[in-house]
């Protein structure tokens, strides 16, 4: 019997610790003091949107404001008494002068011309009746028309106050005739302080770790916060333990994302795997995992970045031990690794195999370190080198000076000369110009780069004085087609094309012609550089020049098909014919 009567009298914390004052606002201090100072001024508008997240405040902030508007001894700062008529009908539910209505379920045009009937009653108690709408945006659009002269121009004892979670979803039209108020989400700190005032109220024993845990899970909604504190409360009893609230909420705990890190900068990628294994087992969802993972390196960004720790919504516990490990941190791995667990969080949905795609990603974190170590011992050797760049291009001085002194120290040895003349080639050789072009001495592209030179510059100077005869271009033009016969398209276009050959300025200007205006546009455009400079290897010198023109159109003669243009033509062709048809007067 008890119990059954402990149970009939229990409210849940959402309603039991309901705003019933402005004061009591959490996170609403710029509408709280715009909705006091009109009420203090007299300036009252006809209608209200309040639109914002859920569990923020809109519709206590209703209420409280129906509430204060027909109080008739506000107390100070504009608070309802809660003594006087108006404030004790509203407490008990009977008030006659505050209505509210659910759009979601009276959301027809007849359920609101039964509200416009009830609009022209005067408030029995207070100066104002008060309609408040919740979830306006559930109105059918033959209702708002509906509802819609009646807002623009209600008695002057009725106020609307319009709420809702979805602004975009109501028309302009009711828009404009209304005053809008958008509602924030409400910080973590804020809801950690209300739930700790909560959990002192109600004699529960809970740190600071586990009510930023409550506070993250709710998402901005203190209705939220509230209804989770209820149920870790009914699951850890008055003594609430940090380690029962993450069991109960399934919630990760910091110390999983403590560790990968610890293991990324090592660089070792197996203790992340068995650290990942270990969160499957327990039963967590392995894109949640990755999310807070992401959130993790969030946080280490802002911790070592100095001005931000405004954004860092921990306790002051974990908040050292973070700073601690962002110290340990190069932002420049934090950016990297940001970018391959956002990345793998948005290609998760897509992948075939999601514990692979997860443990492929935690791979390449623990590599970024290596990586990294890397790349700084490859930009370490250039700078030990620039000293010997520029000390190698001037070899004979120091070789010249060096000569009295091997004579001086060895006057009777002759040998020392061959070796120190056999030396100067070697060092005027040393590869050390393809270093600073940016490539190594050694690749094996630098090589090829550096014989093609030698091969296409050793026989240009004697090629450039050769004009070639017109009898040779025409010769070479089918080896050029030949070259591109891998692409048959372009290899048909020049062996097809016409060649018109002039000589201009000691060039020979050779102009090919194709078919179309669409393949003269596209060789100018994309190959004519190119196959000017394959034809000029081909003919062995550089006293040509290309260019591309298009074929002249040859005119073919009209087939006629029917007797009487064909019989019309002859005439026009053969005078006789002509004649005989005039004198004879035959139809054609």
């Amino acid at each position: 019997m008890l119990t059954l009567q402990y149970m009939a009298e229990y409210i849940v914390s959402a309603r039991k610790y309901r705003p019933d004052s402005f004061s009591e606002l959490i996170g609403q201090d710029n509408i709280a003091q715009t909705l006091k100072n009109s009420i203090q001024r007299g300036k009252l508008a006809h209608a209200y949107l309040f639109c914002g997240p859920r569990g923020v405040g809109k519709t206590s902030t209703a209420r409280i404001f129906a509430k204060t508007i027909n109080c008739s001894d506000p107390g100070p700062g504009l608070e309802p008494c809660g003594h006087c008529e108006s404030c004790v009908s509203f407490q008990e539910g009977r008030s006659y002068c505050i209505h509210e209505l659910d759009a979601a379920s009276n959301n027809g045009v007849e359920d609101m011309k039964a509200l416009i009937d009830q609009v022209n009653i005067p408030p029995q108690v207070g100066k104002y009746s008060v309609f408040i709408i919740d979830e306006v945006h559930m109105l059918s659009s033959q209702a708002f028309n509906a509802f819609l002269k009646t807002l623009e121009e209600p008695p002057a004892h009725a106020i609307f106050i319009l709420a809702t979670t979805e602004k975009h979803k109501i028309l302009p039209t009711i828009l404009s005739r209304c005053q809008t108020y958008d509602f924030n989400r409400i910080s973590i700190t804020d809801m950690v302080a209300n739930l700790r005032s909560i959990a002192q109220k109600e004699g529960v024993t809970i740190d600071d770790r586990s009510l930023y845990v409550i506070a993250g899970k709710a998402d901005g909604a203190m209705r939220d916060a509230l209804t989770i504190f209820d149920q870790t409360v009914a699951f850890c009893g008055t003594e609430v333990a940090y380690d029962d609230v993450i069991r109960n909420l399934n919630v990760l705990d910091y110390e999983y994302s403590f560790r990968l890190v610890d293991s990324f900068l090592a660089g070792d990628f197996a203790q992340p795997l068995l650290i990942f294994d270990e969160i499957l087992s327990k039963g967590f969802n392995a894109l949640h995992f990755m999310a807070s993972l992401s959130s993790h390196l969030r946080d280490l960004v802002v911790a070592g970045s100095g001005g931000l720790d405004s954004l860092l919504e921990l306790p002051d516990s974990l908040r050292q031990r973070y700073m601690e490990q962002a110290s340990r941190c190069p932002l420049n791995f934090l950016y990297n690794a940001l970018a391959l667990t956002t990345a793998c969080e948005t290609e998760y949905k897509y992948a075939v195999n999601p514990r692979l795609h997860i443990e492929f990603t935690l791979m390449k974190l623990a590599y970024l370190t290596r990586q990294g170590e890397a790349q700084g011992r490859g930009t370490a050797a250039p700078r030990q080198q620039a000293p010997v760049q520029q000390a190698q291009p001037s070899p004979k001085p120091s070789s010249e000076a060096a000569k009295p002194a091997v004579e001086a120290a060895k006057p009777a040895s002759e040998a020392a000369k061959p070796a120190v003349e056999a030396a100067r080639p070697v060092m005027k050789e040393a590869p050390v110009k393809d270093k600073s072009r940016g490539g190594s001495a050694l690749s094996l592209s630098a090589m090829m780069n550096r014989q093609a030179k030698v091969e296409s510059s050793a026989p240009a100077a004697p090629a450039e004085e050769m004009i070639p005869e017109d009898g040779q271009i025409v010769e070479k033009w089918k080896e050029l087609a030949q070259k591109y016969s891998s692409r048959p398209r372009l290899a048909t276009a020049l062996s097809g094309s016409k060649l018109e050959i002039a000589t201009k300025d000691g060039y020979k200007e050779v102009t090919f012609n194709v078919l179309n205006v669409a393949q003269e546009q596209w060789l100018r455009e994309k190959m004519l550089r190119s196959l000017e400079r394959d034809f000029q290897a081909i003919l062995g010198t550089g006293k040509v020049r290309l260019e591309v023109g298009i074929m002249p159109q040859e005119k073919t003669e009209e087939v006629k098909y029917m007797p009487s243009d064909q019989a019309k033509d002859l005439m026009a062709r053969n005078g006789e014919v002509r004649d005989l048809v005039r004198d004879l007067d035959l139809d054609v």
